[in-house]
């Protein structure tokens, strides 16, 4: 691989999962007005996030990051973006106090636009169309006009992102993250649901820890910590001419920043080695991740961490695992034991969505909740077998009350999916059985924890 490096050698490798795009000359003047935009994060904001991760890979602190599968166009609005932090937010809350460390918030929004897809068309009866690859290319909807790439859709998705960032940052920081405010971020639906008194319960501890730092003179007024939060931004960088066009140079390190995101990931159908995806990653300085499948070989690991992250920076490289609850346990023990003999500094996260879709006897794509939680457990496992860091979750989820993924403690059944399916690719975890996934995690953090000093004395008589 070339040394050399620009945000533009990625267009003389080779790339798959890009749209057709039928007039290429109203794609280039696009990608030149978006080069012309603001930014929509900064160098600085990326660093502070690289170095929580950083922190992560010590298993000094838990990254949650999560969100939609696929933001829409028709469905930005202030109250699905209030909905979807307020949730994000009691999981945080819940991971950091029952689970007893730092989390570090890392959203699937303001950005999470393209979609891989699995064929190029869709064929619906005899008639076969090009496939959805997300608002930010074509339209949803299955008509021969509707699914020609649009290049222009690229700057409502650039101004849709900068909106949502907007309110995300005004939420973050100007007070409606205040713990003081916990008993407040329950859901309608959640009342009287069974989560609410598990949450309640880690709601009034917190209460009663805020009443006792109060007393010491610890206030929200005095102390930001208890007033704000910092949450990041994240999204597959799959459409790069988009990437390209928001990759700028940091005034103050002179070095290369994808200003589209606080952190982007490589998608597991694109980590090629020798394609573009890699070789635009491999250059930016953000945190960047990779999706990890089940046809991802030990060897191919190491040689893709030695491209991404060639100094072995610690919190720079996030290894996103998606096995299946059936296949995690023999691929992730083989990568776990490679990264650990070469001494890579890895982030390892567990992605239990997309490893574990299936289809319903009536059609819908969902994905099981006990098959979400066992391939969580199996990753804890793992880890504590191995002696490393279980580093996070990344979900898919909202805040919404939709029917997309069977089970959870409020049982959503088959016959319960078309009430509410609304995805516009993957189905999600409900703000229920998400907040319900982030006690089990929080359990098992706490439970970890507990028994750590024992494996210690364990390995120190040994």
């Amino acid at each position: 691989m070339a040394k050399t490096w620009s945000p533009d050698t990625w267009r003389s490798k080779p790339i798959i999962q890009v749209p057709d795009y039928p007039d290429q000359a109203a794609l280039e003047a696009v990608e030149a007005q978006l080069a012309t935009f603001p930014p929509l994060v900064f160098a600085g904001e990326a660093r502070a996030l690289k170095r929580q991760l950083a922190a992560v890979s010590r298993g000094e602190a838990f990254l949650l990051q999560g969100g939609d599968c696929a933001e829409s166009f028709a469905e930005h609005g202030p109250d699905n973006i209030r909905d979807f932090f307020r949730v994000f937010l009691q999981m945080a809350v819940v991971l950091t106090f029952a689970g007893g460390c730092p989390v570090v918030k890392l959203g699937r929004i303001a950005g999470q636009f393209a979609k891989p897809r699995s064929s190029d068309t869709e064929k619906q009866g005899d008639i076969e169309l090009p496939s959805y690859r997300g608002d930010i290319v074509n339209e949803i909807e299955f008509t021969e006009a509707a699914r020609i790439p649009d290049p222009s859709r690229m700057l409502k998705a650039y101004r849709q992102s900068a909106a949502t960032l907007n309110l995300l940052r005004a939420l973050a920081q100007g007070g409606y993250a205040n713990l003081n405010h916990v008993h407040q971020w329950n859901l309608g639906f959640l009342k009287d649901g069974p989560a609410e008194k598990h949450y309640e319960e880690i709601a009034s501890r917190i209460s009663e820890s805020l009443a006792f730092m109060k007393s010491c003179g610890l206030t929200p007024d005095n102390t930001p910590q208890l007033r704000s939060t910092e949450f990041f931004t994240s999204h597959e960088a799959l459409l790069l001419g988009y990437e390209e066009a928001f990759t700028r140079v940091d005034s103050t390190s002179g070095d290369w920043y994808a200003t589209s995101g606080h952190f982007v990931w490589i998608g597991d159908r694109t980590r090629q080695a020798d394609h573009g995806h890699v070789e635009y990653a491999r250059g930016i300085k953000n945190p960047i991740g990779m999706k990890c499948g089940p046809s991802l070989q030990a060897d191919d690991m190491l040689r893709l961490i030695d491209i991404l992250n060639p100094e072995n920076e610690a919190g720079r490289l996030t290894l996103i695992c998606r096995f299946g609850a059936e296949d995690s346990g023999d691929h992730l023990s083989t990568l776990i034991r490679a990264a650990e003999r070469e001494g890579k500094n890895i982030v390892w996260s567990c992605d239990p969505m997309h490893g574990n879709t299936i289809k319903a006897a009536n059609g819908y794509k969902t994905r099981p909740f006990d098959l979400i939680l066992k391939e969580v457990e199996a990753f804890f496992d793992i880890h504590r077998a191995e002696g490393t860091h279980p580093g996070g979750v990344h979900l898919e989820m909202t805040g919404q009350n939709v029917t997309e993924c069977i089970g959870g403690a409020r049982e959503v059944t088959e016959t319960d999916l078309s009430d509410r399916y609304h995805t516009y690719c993957d189905p999600r975890l409900n703000a229920d059985q998400a907040l319900e996934l982030a006690f089990l995690i929080a359990d098992r953090l706490k439970r970890d924890r507990a028994q750590a000093p024992d494996a210690k004395k364990t390995a120190s008589a040994g």
